[in-house]
């Protein structure tokens, strides 16, 4: 009897103690909220006194810049085939930057990963460096990479290129090392039981594995790098964005020019958009001929 009412005793305590903890940690992330909300009124205060006008004064004309380009749009809208067709080889240039970059990024990806995975590392004792390595060039932008590049290198779209691969290289670095913690390493002990070097070992008992994973990431990331290459055309690393800044620097007259730019790149965004989600579904999943099989 006195070790039940010892037992319920000790329950009690324990679901009191649960409570208090509980409470607690409702008043700390209440105190945070209020905190958080405080920083930002004062932050979003002191941004709207710094602009050059009121943001309570100019919200309600934020539609009047579209409706500019959209009206002058529609008038020369018959100019719009010969806008599509000007504009089509920046828009090539736009594709073979992100080809390029993603080509690139991938390769350095996958080594970055195979680098920094336990029981595929060819020198195990590096691993932190290469996984800081990926860490570092996926946390710098890629804009600021462009910017120091073309300061070096000159404008073009070969600084945009190696920019966009080097951070590639680093979220797919990520990426990839998270898909190799899954592979089976039996494989690749098997390999080096009968003498494979590193090399034969990650191309016959790794890459097998992990290789539909790996292009279906990396079509995802292609996706994302047609948008960061004409993002980088403001700062003059050529494609759309380059011609997209010159075409709204210029203003009224050349709004019809902005409207086919946007266009353009709104439609082969959601063209690629939709082809590689097919590819990485039958990548990842197989085809429905053969799940059906």
């Amino acid at each position: 009897m006195t070790d039940l009412t010892a037992g319920s005793a000790g329950l009690d305590r324990i679901r009191e103690d649960y409570i208090s903890m509980t409470r607690r940690k409702r008043v700390y992330g209440g105190i945070l909220l209020i905190l958080f909300v405080a920083l930002m009124a004062a932050g979003f205060r002191t941004a709207d006194m710094r602009n050059a006008g009121s943001f309570a004064d100019g919200w309600n004309r934020i539609f009047d810049y579209p409706a500019e380009v959209l009206t002058e749009a529609w008038e020369k809208i018959g100019e719009l085939p010969a806008n599509l067709v000007e504009f089509f080889p920046a828009l090539i240039e736009t594709l073979n930057i992100a080809a390029a970059a993603t080509l690139v990024g991938t390769l350095g990806g996958t080594f970055l990963a195979l680098m920094s995975t336990r029981g595929m590392a060819l020198w195990p004792s590096l691993i932190p460096v290469f996984r800081r390595i990926s860490d570092i060039c996926r946390a710098v932008p890629e804009i600021v990479i462009a910017l120091v590049l073309i300061f070096v290198l000159g404008g073009g779209p070969v600084p945009a290129m190696i920019a966009i691969a080097i951070h590639t290289a680093g979220a797919l670095g990520k990426l990839f090392s998270e898909v190799n913690e899954n592979a089976s390493l039996k494989p690749i002990e098997g390999l080096q039981s009968v003498g494979a070097n590193w090399s034969q070992r990650m191309y016959l008992g790794v890459i097998p594995q992990v290789g539909p994973n790996y292009v279906s990431y990396a079509l995802l990331r292609f996706e994302i790098n047609i948008r960061a290459s004409a993002i980088l055309g403001f700062v003059g690393a050529g494609g759309l964005g380059y011609e997209l800044r010159n075409a709204m620097s210029w203003g009224q007259g050349r709004y019809d020019e902005a409207a086919a730019i946007f266009l353009l790149l709104f439609v082969t965004i959601v063209a690629v958009d939709q082809l590689s989600g097919v590819l990485r579904d039958r990548l990842t999943h197989g085809s429905a001929k053969g799940a059906a099989a």
